[in-house]
């Protein structure tokens, strides 16, 4: 016993102790990954031709899945000074619908417009904050605009992403903002033409652009670009609760600006959730269930300064029969940006075990 001190205050003392320790050890659970853990480097099979427009125009992309004929699946790419391109897997553009600055896009099968399920691309328009939707016609593989009144947002329009919901089957529009806004906008299309509903919004503390939901899950990631990766959940009442995935600082795993954020799915809920890490030119790997724990980083060659990005798992013929990961090209010497094309095997050789 300490001198001068009863043994009521010893015990006292010693739960405080305890309960410091607990403290500590729950820190060190929940601290994110420190150091880059590098895997090596993968290489694009393929490119998209160029975006129309020069400069900083290329953004984000998305993969739409060719059920009946994988090989026929298409690659959108936004022009973000003027519209969006459509690719096929051997990166040729085989579309363009001009119009607008969408930054980012993505796409969910199954939506109910009418009388019948379509697959439903929408990105966020900054010429004018609103969503512009588009369904891809699935004999030809072109996208079509779709009916509607404009679906003006309350935010100033920087990136997006669209989710699904398991419980409901209702489908839901993300918007975040320069300012760390987030907008939640549940979607229908029951009389043939796609109104809006606001059904949430929150916000982060800084510029925030990528944004994927991991429907299976039912979860949101956003990335905070200076900050780092947050997880929320993704149904319209879950608030604004949040778990961080990672930091971003020079002497880790993210780089600032963190940018893309894509979902590869995997059997029995797992798989991994890709992150570019624009400060260092790679991209991080972490565990999609749990606790999100970091797997480890790679490059893409001849790929730098990559915004956004999309993954897919599904097999898309015989050149991707584990599916793709597309990365845009922020760099790509005296020609516009493009898109490049990555065999997802490749990058999951890189992981050990």
């Amino acid at each position: 016993m300490l001198r001068g001190m009863s043994s009521r205050g010893v015990l006292a003392l010693t739960a405080i102790a305890v309960v410091a320790a607990v403290a500590v050890l729950a820190l060190v659970r929940t601290e994110p990954s420190g150091s880059a853990i590098r895997l090596g480097a993968v290489a694009p099979s393929t490119a998209t031709e160029p975006v129309p427009h020069g400069g900083d125009a290329a953004d984000d992309p998305a993969i739409w899945v060719d059920s009946e004929e994988p090989e026929r699946s298409r690659i959108l790419g936004t022009d973000k000074k003027g519209g969006l391109a459509v690719y096929d897997l051997d990166g040729r553009q085989v579309q363009y619908l001009a119009g607008g600055n969408p930054n980012n896009v993505d796409v969910r099968d199954g939506f109910r417009l009418g009388d019948r399920p379509v697959s439903l691309v929408a990105a966020g328009d900054r010429s004018d904050d609103s969503i512009v939707l588009w369904t891809v016609d699935e004999r030809t593989g072109r996208l079509q605009a779709v009916r509607g009144a404009p679906l003006e947002l309350g935010i100033e329009v920087y990136g997006s992403c669209l989710y699904r919901s398991p419980a409901t089957g209702r489908v839901s529009f993300f918007g975040t903002s320069e300012e760390g806004e987030v907008e939640q906008w549940e979607l229908s299309g029951e009389r043939g033409e796609v109104t809006a509903r606001r059904v949430r919004r929150f916000r982060l503390g800084s510029q925030t652009e990528g944004c994927v939901a991991d429907d299976e899950h039912r979860a949101l990631y956003l990335s905070e670009e200076a900050v780092g990766v947050w997880r929320y959940g993704a149904e319209p009442d879950d608030g604004d609760r949040r778990t961080r995935v990672d930091v971003a600082r020079r002497d880790r795993a993210l780089v600032p600006d963190v940018e893309g954020i894509g979902v590869a799915a995997g059997g029995d809920g797992g798989g991994y959730l890709v992150v570019s890490s624009q400060g260092d030119d790679s991209f991080a790997l972490y565990e999609r269930e749990g606790d999100n724990a970091y797997v480890g980083s790679f490059r893409v060659r001849g790929v730098e300064s990559t915004d956004g990005l999309d993954v897919t798992t599904r097999p898309l013929g015989p050149r991707f029969p584990d599916g793709a990961l597309v990365v845009q090209d922020g760099d790509n010497g005296e020609q516009h940006q493009d898109f490049g094309v990555v065999p997802w095997d490749d990058v999951t050789d890189l992981v050990p075990g």
